[in-house]
C-alpha cells in the first residue's frame, strides 16, 4: 500500500505545530502511511532524527519505503513510547506527534474488518499479530458487556437493543464472523439514525475502540509524552471523536493548571508547582477546503502543548 492511498489529516498544521528544529529529535507515534513522517523529515537537517512507532504490521511494511538514515520505525503501540525511546538510547525528544485516527487503508481493506461497507472477517485489530478479534469478543461477551461497550465507546442510544439482538442471533445458532453479518443484525435493532449515517456506524466504532483499547492507550501515553519532552518541546495530538478529544483536552488542562489546592487552604500562587506544559493556541480544525478534498477529516481536532522547564 503506497503512501498516496492515505491522505494525512491536518498535515501542515500538525507539522508546523511541532516547531521542528533541523537538529532536533522527534517522534511520530502513529506512522500510518508516513505522511506526517515524510513532512517532518523534510524539515530536519542532516543531524536531525525521527523515530516512528506503529502497531499495525501493514504500516511497518509501508515504512520500509523510507530509506533515510535519520529515520527509525519501531513496531510498537505508542503507549510504550518511554520504553522504546530508552531502548534506543534517547532520553529526551523535541516533539511528539500523535494522530489517533484510523487510516484510510485500514478502513478500505475488507480483510481488516474495520468497515461495514465491505464484507470481510470481523477482525478490527490494529495489530493483527496479537489480541482477540472483534468476532471473538462478539461471540463470547455477555449481553451486559456488549451493551456497555456499545454505549460507552460508541455513544449509541440503541445499545441495549443492539446487544440483545446480537445475543438473540447467537442463541438462534448464528455465527457472527463477518462485518456484513454484524451490520445486518445492528441495522435490525436501530430504529433511527442521524441523516446520512449508517445504522452500524457507532457500533463498529465502539468495537474498534474496545478491541484496540484506544482510550486506555491514549491515557497511558500522554503522561509519558510529557516525561520524554525536553523543555520547549511540543506535543501535538490529532483526535477524531469527542471521547479522544476530551481525554487530550483534560490532560493538557490538568498539566498546566496551577490552582489545584482546595480553596480553604491559604497557599500563595508562588508556592504551587509550576505547570509542566502550557497549551499552545486554540484547538485547530480542518479548513473547508480540506474537508471538501478529504471528507474523512471533518471530525479532526488538533491540540498542541509545549513542555516547560518544570520537573
Amino acid at each position: 500500500m503506497s503512501a498516496g492511498s492515505h491522505i494525512s489529516v491536518l498535515l501542515n498544521e500538525a507539522v508546523d505545530a511541532l516547531n521542528v528544529r533541523p537538529e532536533g529529535v522527534y517522534v511520530d507515534g502513529t506512522f500510518g502511511r508516513g505522511g506526517h513522517s515524510r513532512a517532518i523529515l523534510a524539515k530536519l537537517g542532516p543531524q536531525g532524527r525521527l523515530i516512528a512507532l506503529d502497531r499495525d504490521l501493514a504500516a511497518v511494511m509501508a515504512a520500509q519505503e523510507i530509506q533515510d538514515s535519520r529515520f527509525k520505525l519501531v513496531h510498537s503501540g505508542f503507549s510504550a513510547i518511554k520504553d522504546q525511546l530508552e531502548a534506543l538510547g534517547v532520553a529526551h525528544v523535541d516533539g511528539v506527534l500523535l494522530d489517533i485516527g484510523i487510516s484510510s487503508p485500514q478502513i478500505d481493506e475488507a480483510e481488516r474488518g474495520f468497515s461495514f461497507r465491505f464484507d470481510g472477517p470481523l477482525d478490527m485489530r490494529m495489530d493483527q499479530s496479537r489480541g482477540q478479534t472483534a468476532a471473538e469478543f462478539v461471540a463470547h461477551a455477555s449481553e451486559e458487556q456488549l451493551r456497555e461497550v456499545i454505549k460507552d465507546y460508541g455513544e449509541e442510544r440503541f445499545a441495549k437493543q443492539i446487544a440483545r439482538a446480537i445475543v438473540t442471533a447467537r442463541a438462534d445458532g448464528a455465527v457472527i464472523a463477518t462485518t456484513g453479518q454484524l451490520a445486518k443484525i445492528v441495522a435490525g435493532a436501530v430504529f433511527k439514525t442521524e441523516p446520512g449515517q449508517d445504522p452500524a456506524t457507532r457500533t463498529f466504532q465502539a468495537l474498534r475502540i474496545f478491541i484496540n483499547q484506544e482510550l486506555e492507550e491514549l491515557s497511558l501515553t500522554l503522561p509519558q509524552c510529557v516525561d520524554v519532552l525536553a523543555p520547549g518541546g511540543r506535543l501535538a495530538v490529532i483526535s477524531f471523536h469527542s471521547l479522544e478529544d476530551r481525554i487530550v483536552k483534560r490532560f493538557i488542562r490538568s498539566q498546566q493548571d496551577r490552582d489545584t489546592a482546595p480553596s480553604r487552604f491559604a497557599i500563595r500562587a508562588s508556592d504551587l508547582p509550576p505547570p509542566r506544559v502550557v497549551a499552545v493556541g486554540k484547538a485547530i480544525r480542518p479548513s473547508a477546503a480540506e474537508i471538501k478534498a478529504n471528507p474523512r477529516s471533518r471530525s479532526a481536532v488538533l491540540r498542541v502543548a509545549e513542555r516547560t522547564a518544570a520537573a
